[in-house]
């Protein structure tokens, strides 16, 4: 589906709920004997939920190897692994775009290392076995992805666990939310320094699923606000332990104003400036621990009063697409100048933008951040392949485009 970008919008968008905390949330009430039931969230939940409740049910007699669609999530792929494993399921996990080329090792050498059977295929991976108790091992700065896995499946062995990061950990509020649902579900989980400990034998205490707005999906709604839309966003909470949460801060850096009261707006600073002509400073930001936000603060930063830079962003290569190269050529492809150095992206920011056509390549974000971009653009902006938001935002052209909701 091609999107012609010609509507922008205003009034109050009830932001929807938070993608990382209702995969966890629905993989702990699962794990404790409830039949997960939710109306249609997202392609990505809607995978967590189909494969969760599988894993979790009792086979019918004669029923095989568990057949297991993850979508194109990587939560759920790598989330469900090491439960897969600590069950004792015999499951193939298949996926979709670029998911089963995303990195998983050394996870699942780990996971082969304690007992579970992992046969890796170019389009599917095979997992059998039961996985053991004991002492893992992991980087911390490939994906936060293998720290939560093991988080939901030490508590169900036998036997006392710990996890052990050989190197700093990357997007660290994403495993403090893992260990904050775990604690809402009464599973004890013990963090020193790099350690984790993690008891055996607990057992998951049935829980409501429910979830926060989301602040890295507010976060396009934000960023439009601060470039002069008067949206509000609801259902998000000032207090959260969210990653993604840091868009406030970024904003205020850029030169601007939050209000927190039951929605969040963003307003400039210093008194009132037109829509059209309000001033974005440059920003300097490490995004190694908030990489979903490159694509609205990009958008952003490419009509800022100077030159930003967002560094340490090189797991954006392994998203949908390779996140870090479709940022700027997609952003540069409608007038913006950004260009990449090693790992980072730095960003002259220009008056306005020229509009033009944006291929999402598949990946939601970059058709989200395209809208953002057309709001300063002096010509309308089409986007190639717009129904990619449904992995995580089946409404977001609607919401982006009604006014005075």
């Amino acid at each position: 589906m091609n999107k012609k970008i010609t509507r922008f919008p205003s009034g109050t968008v009830k932001i929807p709920p938070s993608k990382s905390i209702l995969h966890r949330a629905v993989i702990c009430a699962a794990l404790a004997g409830v039949e997960v039931k939710l109306s249609p969230v997202s392609d990505d939940i809607d995978a967590t939920v189909r494969c969760v409740n599988a894993l979790t049910t009792e086979p019918q007699e004669g029923e095989g190897e568990l057949q297991l669609d993850c979508g194109e999530s990587g939560s759920t792929l790598r989330f469900l692994i090491p439960i897969a494993a600590a069950l004792g399921k015999s499951a193939v996990f298949t996926g979709r775009g670029r998911l089963m080329s995303r990195p998983l090792e050394p996870f699942l050498d780990e996971l082969r290392r304690h007992g579970a059977v992992i046969e890796q295929e170019p389009d599917a991976i095979n997992v059998s076995g039961a996985l053991r108790a004991g002492r893992y091992e992991l980087p911390g700065d490939i994906s936060s992805q293998f720290v939560t896995g093991l988080l939901f499946a030490l508590p169900l062995l036998r036997g006392d666990s710990e996890i052990h990061l050989t190197s700093p950990l990357e997007s660290a509020a994403y495993v403090d939310l893992t260990v904050e649902e775990l604690e809402k579900s009464g599973i004890e989980i013990t963090r020193d320094g790099a350690d984790f400990a993690v008891r055996g034998n607990q057992e998951f205490a049935a829980r409501e699923v429910a979830a926060e707005g989301d602040y890295s999906q507010a976060a396009f709604f934000l960023a439009a606000a601060a470039l002069g839309r008067d949206v509000r966003c609801e259902g998000l909470n000032p207090d959260s332990t969210q990653g993604d949460a840091a868009i406030l801060q970024i904003l205020q850096d850029a030169g601007f104003e939050i209000e927190l009261a039951s929605t969040v707006r963003v307003l400039p600073r210093g008194g009132q400036i037109s829509r059209r002509n309000r001033t974005v400073l440059p920003v300097e930001i490490d995004v190694s621990g908030i990489p979903d936000l490159v694509p609205p603060v990009a958008a952003l930063l490419s009509v800022a009063d100077g030159t930003s830079r967002l560094y340490n962003a090189g797991r954006l290569r392994l998203k949908e697409s390779d996140r870090l190269e479709a940022v700027a050529a997609e952003l540069n492809a409608i007038g913006a100048d950004i260009e990449i150095d090693d790992d980072a992206l730095i960003i002259y920011g220009r008056k306005s933008l020229d509009g033009g056509t944006v291929n999402a390549r598949g990946d939601h974000r970059i058709a989200m951040m395209a809208a953002v971009a057309a709001i300063r653009s002096d010509a309308p902006v089409t986007v190639i392949g717009a129904e990619c938001v449904s992995k995580s935002y089946p409404n977001f052209w609607k919401d982006f485009e009604v006014s005075a909701k």
